[in-house]
């Protein structure tokens, strides 16, 4: 029975799924790496940017981003990548990256629609490729609660592909991982490149491919964990941990504002002791903070425990419209 064997560390092909804030600047800068910022190796990685919405892609394909975060002259001029929406281009994919947007439903339960058709469009791409004896990796970067890799995506997969998950000597086989994106929207000092990025996979070997990849292009470096399901909890808690503190200083405004004291004039003497962490009241919106919370409470049912104090951050950063 053959061993399995991964792709090539500095020559593969790899797909990014997704080309939203997170899936379009990641594309780019695999794109745009030349050589290893560890062994100093030369890199030729080849790109593929997928994307099922046909007008970003033809935007792109002229060089539009209507985000505006990298200019006309910078995405043209990057080499070795081709934004498209034709599935079929896929199937030369080697490494897999998905970046699809994981929102909530109107219930405040997880939206996992976009993750689970990405995941389908995986399975159909590997299972009509035989990669020459090479075993492709998937990796996921959307944010979800733990275990939705292992035990909703990858399931998916094999079913599609027919193809098994994590065998050691099984060369029909294909490997998985999850890297957290952190990117923050809009901000020009936290890019994808100065952000530690956070790696695992679904065995030791793949692992650290995994971590190797991206600390080749990752300037900040990667902190690698033990496991799937760790990655998945250390990004839920990141926005979760944010979510209640201000939920805190949001509930403790409403409060002073009945005290008729000023909240900015409390804040500002509390930011005198040298361990006090400093959070503004206002709304809490945007692709994660607001939704993030969901997941994990979500999954707390689902193994049979009420959230308290997650809920009620949840439930007081809701009101603060009001």
């Amino acid at each position: 029975m053959k061993k399995s064997k991964l792709p090539e560390l500095n020559k593969c092909t790899i797909g990014v799924i997704g080309l939203g804030y997170v899936g379009f600047p990641l594309a780019l800068k695999i794109a745009n790496q030349k050589t290893s910022l560890v062994t100093r190796e030369k890199v030729q990685r080849k790109v593929i940017g997928y994307d099922v919405d046909n007008i970003r892609i033809s935007e792109l394909n002229r060089g539009i981003d209507k985000k505006n975060i990298f200019s006309k002259e910078f995405i043209k001029g990057t080499k070795n990548i081709k934004f498209t929406n034709n599935k079929k281009l896929l199937e030369s994919i080697e490494i897999f990256i998905i970046t699809v947007p994981t929102p909530i439903t109107i219930h405040n339960n997880p939206d996992l629609t976009f993750l689970k058709e990405a995941s389908k469009i995986v399975g159909d791409c590997i299972k009509v490729k035989d990669y020459k004896g090479k075993n492709p990796i998937v990796i996921f970067e959307s944010t979800v609660y733990p275990g939705v890799t292992e035990e909703i995506c990858i399931p998916i997969i094999e079913k599609i592909s027919g193809k098994k998950y994590n065998c050691k000597k099984f060369i029909n086989s294909f490997y998985s991982g999850y890297s957290p994106e952190r990117i923050n929207p809009g901000d020009s000092n936290y890019t994808i490149d100065s952000i530690i990025k956070v790696t695992s996979g679904c065995n030791e070997k793949v692992s650290d491919w995994i971590d190797s990849f991206y600390k080749s292009f990752i300037s900040a470096g990667t902190y690698k964990v033990s496991s799937i399901k760790v990655a998945e909890a250390a990004k839920i808690i990141e926005n979760t941990q944010r979510d209640i503190n201000i939920a805190l200083v949001n509930e403790m405004a409403i409060i002073f504002q009945k005290l008729n004291i000023k909240t900015k004039e409390v804040l500002d003497a509390a930011n005198t002791k040298w361990n006090f962490q400093r959070y503004d009241p206002g709304l809490v919106g945007g692709h994660c903070i607001g939704v993030d919370p969901y997941y994990l409470t979500y999954k707390a049912k689902e193994i049979g425990y009420q959230t308290t104090l997650i809920s009620a951050g949840r439930k007081i950063n809701d009101y603060m419209y009001k």
